[in-house]
């Protein structure tokens, strides 16, 4: 919020120091001038209770003209913007807006100074409707688009702050440009606010996709595991996306990782999945180490024993009525690094048909893919996992994932 308090203090003195009359036979009678002066001063040192003193100064004169009374609301205004005078300085504002005398420039600039000192007072929904007016009277500047936002938000109309944070990312977006990853955080902020969790998640999307951050991770594909609906079959699924992001980051997950792949027909996968967890120092320290270390021998004996009887399995995937073997056994040649053979052998079976899972199949298949480095052949397999159990939940964001990794 500091650039916004600094954004106006630019503002407010612009008023003063840069802009000038707009009318030529307007005058400052001295007694009246002198004091102005000094305010102005003043206000270039930011001393604004010195200002605002020197302002009643000029106030105390009689027989003031409608000019000077312009200059001193102005002064006024500015000075006690500066000293945090809410009332003061935006009843002063009111009045130089009210005068006629100011140009369009200067009426966007009072009216900025005007949202300005309400959102700094902390009055937040009059700083909003004064943006708006703003915007109404045909005003550009991006950092009242911020000021607007940001106000609405902090009055708690978080459904006018998510219109608006909308409408700026879809711009942005629509224009080639990357949203501000700021304004997604806000409006992911203004969708848990109002509960909206099917937005919430979109905005995850965004954020992932264009800022793959591992917290954005985290929340994004927790918030999808735990949606009504979504199988727990899909256990060892969810793991593989948590390792493909690189979320993992305690022992727990490397050793639930590994048993559901040795669980699942996958040894290989475990294996490699724990020698990662090794390699990160997660594994193989403190108190548990030495379960660490017996999981670690398991899984290594257990990927060595299924290397050699791998050729087997194939051949009665081969004979089989069903494709699911051929899937099965394609995708630990993927595992392998045999990633040809794997693919075709996952191909065949999903042609063959009669699959118990055929969403499943076609997971793996895309899964597959991505694992071979085929990060477009991956994408266009995602699109055809239209399973309502979690399965095309989990393609989407292999989606996400695999547009971070374009080759």
């Amino acid at each position: 919020m500091k650039h916004i308090r600094k954004y106006f203090i630019g503002v407010v003195l612009a008023m003063i120091l840069g802009l000038g009359s707009a009318h030529a036979d307007d005058s400052l009678r001295a007694e009246v001038g002198r004091p102005m002066v000094a305010a102005q001063e003043l206000l270039k040192v930011k001393k604004y209770k010195e200002a605002l003193a020197k302002v009643r100064d000029a106030e105390a004169i009689a027989n003031r003209t409608t000019y000077e009374n312009f200059v001193i609301d102005r002064m006024r205004a500015v000075a006690a913007a500066g000293a945090g005078d809410t009332e003061t300085a935006v009843r002063s504002f009111e009045s130089v807006i009210a005068s006629g005398r100011l140009s369009p420039d200067e009426s966007y600039k009072t009216i900025e100074a005007v949202a300005g000192t309400y959102y700094r007072g902390g009055n937040y929904a009059n700083a909003s409707n004064w943006a708006r007016r703003y915007f109404k009277e045909g005003g550009t500047s991006q950092q009242m688009r911020s000021i607007l936002i940001q106000a609405l938000y902090l009055s708690a109309d978080y459904a006018g702050s998510a219109k608006e944070l909308a409408a700026d990312i879809a711009l942005a977006e629509r224009s080639g440009r990357l949203p501000s990853e700021e304004y997604l955080q806000l409006l992911g902020n203004c969708q848990l606010k109002l509960k909206d969790q099917v937005g919430y998640i979109s905005t995850l999307e965004r954020l992932v996709s264009s800022f793959p951050k591992r917290d954005y991770w985290v929340d994004l594909i927790q918030r999808v595991e735990t949606r009504p609906g979504f199988s727990d079959r899909l256990a060892l699924d969810v793991f593989r996306i948590k390792y493909a992001t690189g979320i993992f980051s305690s022992p727990n997950d490397y050793i639930e990782a590994s048993q559901l792949s040795m669980q699942g027909g996958f040894p290989e996968e475990a294996r490699k999945v724990i020698e990662q967890g090794y390699a990160r120092g997660i594994l193989g320290i403190g108190p548990d180490a030495a379960r660490h270390s017996r999981l670690r021998e398991m899984a290594t004996k257990s990927a060595n024993e299924d290397a050699k009887v791998l050729m087997q399995t194939e051949i009665s995937a081969l004979a089989a009525k069903d494709g699911g073997g051929l899937v099965n056994s394609g995708f630990n040649y993927v595992i392998l690094g045999q990633t040809d053979k794997g693919l075709s052998l996952m191909e065949q079976g999903i042609k063959r048909g009669n699959l118990k899972r055929p969403d499943d199949a076609l997971l793996h298949l895309a899964i597959a893919y991505f694992y071979a480095g085929q990060k477009d052949r991956a994408r266009q397999a995602f699109k055809d996992v239209l399973g309502t159990d979690g399965t095309s939940d989990l393609s989407k964001l292999w989606t996400l994932l695999s547009k971070n990794h374009s080759s």
